[in-house]
């Protein structure tokens, strides 16, 4: 057995790699570019969201069971559109607390690899066997809960797809340093 505090630098070097790659994989390569798309006539859209808060919402909504089996609310689904959105705040979108917030995800992520290999693989455990046990558990936690976006919320599988594809870069990276960094 290896303890979490021993595994402390693959888990920050991780963070980091992870950190860095998925700065240039969105800022600099192209391929997520199209996840979203314009709406048609985006200021009466804008117009007629001015009001709403933030937060997450549905479109047809129904408050309850009764409500969805209505002849009105299937008649509103049949009609359309259906949407799920996220409104933010009005304002300037910072990234500084996305980033925060990312990088501490990239760093619970490593944790929990850390905490499976460690108690599963003892010191001086080969490279190749600490690089498979923890690039699944890395995938598993950047990668398989992307697919729920397609699966329920109606996400493009083609954005979902490159996402987990990303999650398989970011897996890797951290495979790699605990590989490196497993304790002899």
């Amino acid at each position: 057995m290896v303890t979490i505090l021993s595994l402390w630098l693959p888990i920050l070097v991780a963070a980091v790699l992870v950190f860095i790659v998925s700065s240039i994989i969105h800022t600099l390569l192209p391929y997520h570019r199209s996840d979203f798309g314009p709406v048609p006539d985006e200021g009466a859209v804008r117009a007629g969201l001015s009001g709403v808060p933030p937060g997450d919402y549905v479109v047809p909504h129904a408050a309850s069971n009764e409500e969805r089996r209505t002849e009105e609310f299937k008649a509103k689904i049949e009609e359309g559109p259906v949407a799920f959105m996220t409104v933010l705040p009005r304002g300037q979108l910072t990234m500084g607390a996305s980033l925060v917030q990312w990088f501490l995800y990239c760093v619970l992520v490593g944790v929990f690899a850390a905490y499976l290999a460690g108690r599963t693989l003892g010191p001086g455990a080969e490279y190749l066997t600490v690089f498979r046990f923890s690039g699944t558990v890395a995938f598993a936690g950047y990668g398989l809960a992307l697919l729920q976006n397609s699966i329920w919320l109606g996400r493009r599988w083609s954005s979902t797809l490159k996402s987990v594809f990303d999650a398989l870069v970011y897996a890797l990276l951290t495979a790699g340093a605990f590989g490196w960094l497993w304790p002899g």
